[in-house]
C-alpha cells in the first residue's frame, strides 16, 4: 500500500514555484492585451469602412460631383477605401510621393480621368481642363505643320542678292566656271601664241639687232637710236 501511494505521488507534477506562477500570470496578461488590441483594430477598421461607405454613397448621389479627393491616409486605410470604391462601381487612384502624404481620389465611371489628368495629379499639380485643351490644340497644330512641311519637301532658300553682283568689282562679271568654257586651246601644245608675246619682232630681226650691238661694242661706236 505504501509502495503504491509512493509511486502515485512520484508520478504527479510538482506544484509550480513562485517564479513559474509569475511567468504564467504575465503570459496570460500579455495574451489578454494582445486580444484586446486585435479587437480594437478590427473595430476601428469596421468603423472606418462604414464611414467610407457613407462618404462614397453620398458622392454617388451628388450629381454635381464627378470626382472626390480624400485626406492623406495610411496604407491600410487606402486599401479599405479602394475596396469600398470597387464594390460601388467607381474608379480610384492613389497619388503622392511619401507614404504618409499619399491620398486617394475617386471618380465616377462616366468621368474617368484621362492620361493627361492623371499625369498632372502625379506631378502634384491641379488639373485645369481649359489649359489642357489649349495645350492639346497647340500640339495638334504643331503636328499638322510638321506633316505639311514633310509633304512639301525641303525648303529652298533664295538669297536677297546675288553675290556675283555684290563682288563683281573683285571677281568680274563671269564666274570662273563659265569663263573656262570660253578658253580656246593653242594650236601648238606647249607653245605661247605670237599674239601673247610682247615682242612682235621676228627671230631674224632680233638676231640682226644683237649682232649689230655686238659689233658696235667692239668698235667703240655708239648705237644709233632705233625706230
Amino acid at each position: 500500500m505504501a509502495d503504491l501511494l509512493g509511486s502515485i505521488l512520484s508520478s504527479m507534477e510538482k506544484p509550480p514555484s513562485l517564479g513559474d506562477q509569475e511567468s504564467r500570470r504575465k503570459a496570460r496578461e500579455q495574451a489578454a492585451r494582445l486580444k484586446k488590441l486585435q479587437e480594437q483594430d478590427r473595430q476601428q477598421k469596421a468603423e472606418f469602412r462604414k464611414r467610407m461607405e457613407k462618404e462614397v454613397s453620398d458622392f454617388i448621389q451628388d450629381s454635381g460631383q464627378v470626382k472626390k479627393k480624400f485626406q492623406p491616409m495610411n496604407k491600410i486605410e487606402r486599401s479599405i477605401l479602394h475596396d469600398v470604391v470597387e464594390v460601388a462601381g467607381l474608379t480610384s487612384f492613389s497619388f503622392g510621393e511619401d507614404d504618409e502624404c499619399r491620398y486617394v481620389m475617386i471618380f465616377k465611371k462616366e468621368f474617368a480621368p484621362s492620361d493627361e489628368e492623371l499625369d498632372s495629379y502625379r506631378r502634384g499639380e491641379e488639373w485645369d481642363p481649359q489649359k489642357a485643351e489649349e495645350k492639346r490644340k497647340l500640339k495638334e497644330l504643331a503636328q499638322r505643320q510638321e506633316e505639311e512641311a514633310a509633304q512639301q519637301g525641303p525648303v529652298v532658300v533664295s538669297p536677297a542678292s546675288d553675290y556675283k553682283d555684290k563682288y563683281s568689282h573683285l571677281i568680274g562679271k563671269g564666274a570662273a566656271k563659265d569663263a573656262a568654257h570660253m578658253l580656246q586651246a593653242n594650236k601648238t601644245y606647249g607653245c605661247v601664241p605670237v599674239a601673247n608675246k610682247r615682242d612682235t619682232r621676228s627671230i631674224e630681226e632680233a638676231m640682226n639687232e644683237i649682232r649689230a650691238k655686238k659689233r658696235l661694242r667692239q668698235s667703240g661706236e655708239e648705237l644709233p637710236p632705233t625706230s
